[in-house]
């Protein structure tokens, strides 16, 4: 009877070592997160991690990519992203692009330091001289004499530019503007500048509020924020 017992003892061991020996082999062939979790504990999972994490999922498997690139996660990160900026790109308004591909556009459109008729055109501009400009004209700047807010500038898709009306610096003389690129042989900008008629050209800048500066010795311009403008602002489709 004893030796039946053990018997059956062993046996049963046996069968269970079985057992947690298949499971194993179960979690090792499904070891993979997506699988053994869930999409949607996964994309939860997601959720708090940073656009970057984000982004690498999307290279280890096509599970992984199909919970890292939906619309749903990347939704809140886009509209985190454009908080607070100044100006919000156009091309974030294409409609069959995903929301991953809309923040990385958003993302380089952001350190582009390449300014186009649109960025010119689509903003109001501030305008004060600098402290290497003749005193005259600094005395006609309301912003140097704290006496008004900065003067305002306008470039029109003609190639025109215009100040208001009752501007003391401007004094209703004709302006036209030009943009300027050069390239070096492998293709990269090796000039890059705005020119108003023939006065000393402005060198082109990005602020991390995504917001524009002209500027020179003497003079500086200033986009004005408009992330509330409706269609966005600038170029439709990438400029690098």
């Amino acid at each position: 009877m004893a030796d039946r017992k053990l018997a059956r003892a062993e046996a049963e061991a046996e069968a269970e070592e079985r057992d947690r020996r298949k499971r194993g082999r179960r979690w090792r062939r499904g070891s993979d997160p997506v699988e053994a979790l869930g999409e949607g504990v996964m994309g939860l999972m997601m959720e708090l991690l940073d656009a970057r994490s984000v982004a690498r999922c999307t290279a280890v498997s096509r599970a992984w990519y199909g919970v890292a690139a939906d619309n749903r996660l990347w939704a809140p990160k886009c509209a985190e992203l454009m908080a607070g900026k100044a100006h919000i790109p156009r091309l974030t308004m294409i409609r069959t692009a995903s929301k991953l591909s809309t923040y990385s556009m958003a993302i380089m459109d952001g350190k582009r330091n390449r300014i186009t008729k649109e960025d010119l055109c689509d903003h109001a501009w501030e305008y004060c001289f600098t402290i290497a400009a003749p005193e005259y004209w600094r005395n006609l700047d309301p912003s140097w004499k704290h006496t008004g807010p900065p003067m305002r500038r306008y470039f029109h898709q003609d190639g025109y530019h215009s100040a208001e009306p009752h501007d003391a610096v401007w004094g209703g003389h004709e302006c036209e503007y030009t943009i300027m690129t050069s390239f070096v042989g492998d293709g990269k900008i090796r000039d890059h500048y705005v020119r108003i008629n023939q006065w000393p050209p402005m060198k082109v800048s990005r602020k991390d509020d995504w917001s524009w500066e002209l500027s020179n010795h003497l003079y500086r311009y200033n986009s004005i924020p408009d992330a509330e403008k409706k269609g966005c602002t600038g170029p439709l489709f990438p400029v690098w």
